[in-house]
């Protein structure tokens, strides 16, 4: 095959990294223990905060923790005290310090094709705790190059792309969130590799249009040893 630049997600990608949100979530809506808010209806009004706060603050385990406490702040249906929100606030904060758990095939499949292509790592949140998790994961040397962006839509993109001096025609993204990974990379002109994680953020599900470009499903990431 002619070399391709191959353009990879990290989080829910290559290392498991919602489902520690979603465990801090947890013990969040216990210690709330609204009357009548079930998880779906905490989710719900956590979900408005983030959509907000997101674009102004970005993503990261500390803006998390800002986002619980002002979800407490809105739901909490007793005196709030300083020690309470201190409380909320290490659900987020201790997530800087979850285990990482690279997914299995992860290190033998970017092995494989980076001896093949060209590799780029291309993430959203704060830079720090990015490349924070990529030196844990020991991932860090099979790629070219690192990105690390505040938005992950299709002008970061083309302005990746143009940066880099890919060639749009032999260019994929390879992630597993609908809306900051395949279809921006789509709607750039770029091919997209789906691979679908079961505890994708909720905020990164989309629909994605059918026959919207060069796109391929996978059902695992060593599935792309059989791709390129």
């Amino acid at each position: 095959m002619t070399p391709q630049h191959l353009i990879v997600d990290a989080d829910d990608t290559l290392w498991e990294n919602n489902v520690f949100f979603e465990r801090a979530f947890e013990q969040f809506l216990e210690f709330l223990d609204h009357s009548t808010l079930d998880a779906i209806g905490v989710r719900a009004v956590l979900d408005e905060i983030e959509l907000v706060n997101n674009k102004i603050h970005g993503y990261g385990s500390a803006n998390f923790a800002l986002n619980l406490r002002q979800c407490y702040l809105r739901l909490a249906e007793r005196h709030i005290r300083e020690e309470d929100l201190d409380r909320v606030m290490m659900f987020g904060e201790k997530l800087i310090h979850h285990p990482m758990e690279v997914i299995p095939g992860v290190h033998e499949t970017l092995e494989y094709l980076a001896r093949r292509h060209d590799l780029t790592l291309f993430t959203k949140g704060h830079a720090d705790e990015q490349k924070l998790k990529l030196d844990r994961s020991g991932l860090g040397p099979y790629f070219a190059h690192t990105a690390i962006v505040k938005e992950k839509d299709a002008d970061a993109y083309r302005e990746l792309v143009k940066q880099r001096g890919f060639d749009p025609a032999r260019t994929w993204m390879i992630g597993n969130s609908p809306k900051s990974d395949i279809n921006p990379a789509l709607g750039a002109g770029l091919g997209a590799v789906f691979i679908p994680h079961a505890h994708t953020w909720t905020l990164e599900r989309q629909e994605i249009p059918a026959g919207n470009g060069r796109l391929l499903i996978l059902q695992g990431f060593s599935e792309l040893k059989d791709c390129f």
